[in-house]
């Protein structure tokens, strides 16, 4: 939240980051891995609101200039489509909040929670890096990275239609948030098949998103095959915007 700081915390890391160099061992701090503080959840929607922008800024400038004489490797978000889309379309991460239209609200038309979400993250990503920068870097001599997770996709057949599937997946899942801080926009494919539902950028976060990054983390799991799924009308989620069905049936086997 935004009360006291908590000094038997700040004790604990700095034992913590301390006792990883004294063994030789070079720290990389993540700053944000899924857990948000409850008081901001229930003030303004954590991730759901602009203003997390700026409180995700005040946090990472107190961690840059307390812990930042000895952490050289700094991650801003792990994993950020894990957390939204596990977290705002569905209920196995925290906060649990299935897909719904966010309805009437003040910045836009109905969209996906979590291409709300996804979009804040990135700015917040954006607002860490570009304070780490302009004001630490310099006489810090560290770098600031971001981690996202991905698959690979397959196409099912040798069909046209199914290497168009396979790379409109890859563009959604490893694209949606690596295509803003390389090349400044989401992928082409998000934009024409989400529409008016996919936030934009502002010229000026465009150009600070892709040079936010000084390495990039990759977290891959596993393959799919992919194939093209019938577009939906109604009630839609990342999952039907991509137009992919995904399958691993036999993908092991020789």
């Amino acid at each position: 939240g935004k009360g006291a700081i908590n000094p038997m915390g700040v004790k604990f890391y700095n034992n913590l980051i301390n006792e990883v160099i004294s063994n030789g061992l070079i720290p990389f701090v993540t700053l944000f891995h899924w857990d948000f503080p409850q008081d901001l959840e229930d003030e303004y929607g954590g991730f759901r609101s602009p203003k997390v922008v700026v409180d995700f800024r005040d946090y990472a400038d107190f961690c840059f200039n307390t812990f930042g004489d000895r952490v050289k490797h700094w991650v801003t978000l792990n994993e950020p489509l894990s957390f939204s889309l596990n977290g705002y379309n569905g209920d196995s991460f925290a906060p649990g909040r299935r897909s719904k239209y966010a309805g009437n609200c003040s910045f836009g038309p109905p969209l996906a929670p979590s291409l709300i979400v996804g979009h804040y993250l990135l700015l917040a990503h954006e607002a860490a890096a570009t304070l780490y920068k302009t004001k630490y870097q310099a006489h810090q001599k560290g770098q600031i990275g971001i981690t996202n997770p991905t698959h690979y996709f397959l196409p099912k057949s040798k069909s046209v239609a199914d290497y168009k599937a396979a790379n409109r997946a890859l563009d959604f899942f490893f694209g949606w948030y690596n295509h803003p801080v390389i090349y400044d926009d989401y992928p082409e494919s998000m934009r024409s098949l989400v529409g008016a539902r996919l936030p934009k950028f502002t010229k000026d976060e465009s150009e600070r998103l892709k040079r936010s990054i000084d390495f990039l983390g990759v977290n891959y799991y596993t393959a799919y095959y992919a194939e093209p799924a019938k577009p939906v009308s109604a009630n839609k989620t990342f999952y039907t915007d991509m137009q992919v069905a995904l399958t691993s049936k036999y993908i092991c086997q020789n």
